[in-house]
């Protein structure tokens, strides 16, 4: 069984963020085995996918396994999947997915960038919990939380230095009752070719930092959009591994369009 390491929102190895990406032939296999395979891969993400029969309202079904449990949306894996099937040969033009969050679509471009469209995150600003503040160890300038699709809070700190230098408290972040926490400040440069950068940390799910979330980034633009006052923008994320995410925001739908490549490309030996 092919099993392939993508490494998503980037045009080059080693960098963004990677995805393990598992095409099957049938339906999905017992979820022990795909959350084994998941554990074993030990990625922030593996998507598991398979062909439906035509006709319907997707052409693949989507799966999506952190190292310790089932995810409802993952952007980068969605990203490493369209890629796999549009260099593989196994799809073109525009890629249905059906998934637990929905229908999600990818086409890729003749640049070979891909473009997701996802559901929108909403945003209901809150008070700063002092826990999250104490494990993140900065000044907090705003909270947001998002919609039960990602789950996520959105701590908007001071300046893109602070969000670069970070080193949360893990252990703390761990025991506090969301999927992730996604620090962003504004870009200090814009002529870098982004306009803002965020950080996601996930200790809960396993992963103590996600490289690149494309999944958060339906809150992000939302988010950025209303501050800058435009639409479409470029969203810089990570601390040791980096990835770029363009967004365009179109209402209840955001667009993300990012590159990946495929840097493993082995066999699975142990079947279902």
């Amino acid at each position: 069984m092919r099993i392939r390491i993508v490494d998503a929102f980037t045009d080059r190895p080693f960098a963004g963020n990677p995805a393990g990406v598992l095409l099957l032939d049938g339906g999905f296999p017992p979820d022990a085995w795909l959350q084994q395979v998941a554990t074993e891969v030990n990625l922030s993400e593996t998507a598991f996918a398979h062909p439906l029969p035509p006709g319907g309202d997707a052409d693949w079904a989507l799966r999506w396994f952190t190292p310790t449990s089932e995810v409802d949306m993952c952007g980068h894996a969605t990203l490493a999947t369209a890629h796999v099937l549009a260099t593989s040969g196994l799809a073109s033009g525009l890629i249905r997915f059906t998934a637990r969050c929905g229908i999600l679509t990818a086409e890729a471009a003749q640049d070979g960038t891909i473009t997701m469209d996802f559901p929108t995150s909403s945003l209901t600003e809150v008070e700063p919990v002092a826990e999250v503040e104490r494990a993140l160890g900065a000044g907090i300038k705003s909270v947001h939380d998002t919609s039960d699709h990602i789950g996520d809070l959105v701590v908007e700190l001071a300046d893109e230095r602070t969000v670069r230098e970070l080193t949360p408290d893990l252990p703390a972040l761990r025991g506090y009752g969301r999927r992730g926490i996604i620090v962003t400040a504004a870009a200090e440069d814009p002529s870098r070719g982004y306009d803002f950068v965020s950080r996601g940390f996930f200790p809960a799910f396993g992963i103590d930092e996600d490289p690149v979330t494309g999944s958060a980034h339906t809150a992000l633009a939302p988010f950025w959009a209303a501050r800058l006052g435009r639409t479409e923008l470029v969203g810089f994320q990570g601390g040791a591994r980096t990835g770029l995410v363009a967004v365009r925001l179109a209402g209840d739908r955001t667009l993300l369009t990012g590159s990946a490549v495929t840097v493993i490309d082995g066999e699975l030996l142990t079947a279902p």
